[in-house]
């Protein structure tokens, strides 16, 4: 059953702080105690209660037609324990969470909680999932809102989109992801920028300087060094993503394979896999178990394993 410490936090957060965000997260991380002792059932039945309550009492403002296009809304999955990331970036977002379930202790002084993030890293290594976790961690819904459509589809509106969507931001909490930010967040002083884009950029910096919501907001970039230097201080925090090291690479295909790996070592193939991304190491251990289970095998060879991680480096090669 759930230990000591886990009753008493659940106890407190409903009872004495009202919290019902931190008493869902609780709930969850009973979840996974019981799942990690062969509790399943009862692992399931809890997710299923925290889900359900979730679903009901999150009540979503449609987007307006004009809006719908640009914005993604999905329903998040995800927890902490899926993000296979250095431990000071891991920290960075435990502490997002903290300060978000504890915001009224930081309201009483005068503060505010971390709302506005800067992700960077390259494509693959956990940005888009970090918004997924800390959605679902905090029982919000994820909007994503394309940035390169945004700009290809409505250059000359770009501006007056970019605040009917911080308007939605301000009357319905979530947390909104904005996707491949360097659309628009490039270097104001590029030689190859042009005057729309400039005026565009300027838009979103008093936008969300502006932003007083209870919203989280995201930016997702895949190269910090286009962003324009005025950005970096409108942002709470930057997170900067890499791709996974030896030990990382360890855990992410253990993860992955649980139950389908055969008798190998996994630090047997963490060579062939350095250098791909969380991302391409995650497809290439799903393609393994896809394998297995259309040949009428139980599980996955290193054999297998190997060939389908090269086949994922060559095609960068090629």
């Amino acid at each position: 059953m759930a230990t000591a410490d886990q009753v008493k936090s659940l106890i407190k957060s409903f009872l004495a702080d009202n919290d019902k965000n931190r008493f869902r997260t609780l709930s969850l991380q009973v979840a996974a105690h019981e799942a990690k002792k062969g509790h399943l059932s009862l692992a399931n039945e809890i997710k299923k209660i925290v889900d359900d309550s979730q679903q009901e009492n999150n009540k979503i403002i449609p987007f307006t037609p004009d809006l719908s296009d640009l914005v993604l809304l999905t329903t998040p999955k995800g927890h902490m324990g899926e993000l296979v990331i250095a431990d000071d970036l891991k920290l960075k977002i435990e502490r997002v969470l903290k300060e978000y379930y504890n915001k009224s202790k930081l309201t009483k002084y005068g503060l505010s909680n971390r709302r506005k993030l800067l992700l960077v890293g390259a494509p693959g290594t956990g940005k888009t999932l970090t918004a997924s976790v800390i959605a679902s961690e905090l029982s919000l819904p994820l909007y994503t809102i394309q940035m390169d459509k945004l700009v290809n589809k409505y250059m000359g509106e770009t501006s007056s989109k970019l605040r009917q969507i911080f308007d939605v931001i301000k009357k319905q909490k979530g947390i909104f992801l904005f996707d491949e930010f360097d659309a628009i967040g490039t270097e104001r002083a590029s030689e190859n920028d042009v005057g729309e884009m400039r005026r565009v950029l300027n838009s979103f910096l008093q936008f969300i300087e502006n932003d007083d919501s209870e919203s989280l907001i995201l930016a997702a970039t895949n190269n910090i060094l286009l962003l324009d230097q005025a950005l970096f201080r409108r942002f709470d925090d930057i997170l900067d993503y890499k791709k996974p090291s030896k030990e990382q690479i360890k855990i992410l295909m253990g993860n992955k394979l649980a139950g389908f790996r055969g008798e190998f070592e996994i630090s047997d193939v963490v060579k062939v896999a350095e250098g791909l991304s969380h991302s391409e190491i995650t497809l290439a251990c799903l393609d393994a178990i896809k394998e297995i289970i259309l040949d009428d095998r139980k599980k996955v060879t290193k054999t297998i394993l190997k060939k389908l991680l090269e086949d994922r480096k060559k095609a960068y090669r090629d």
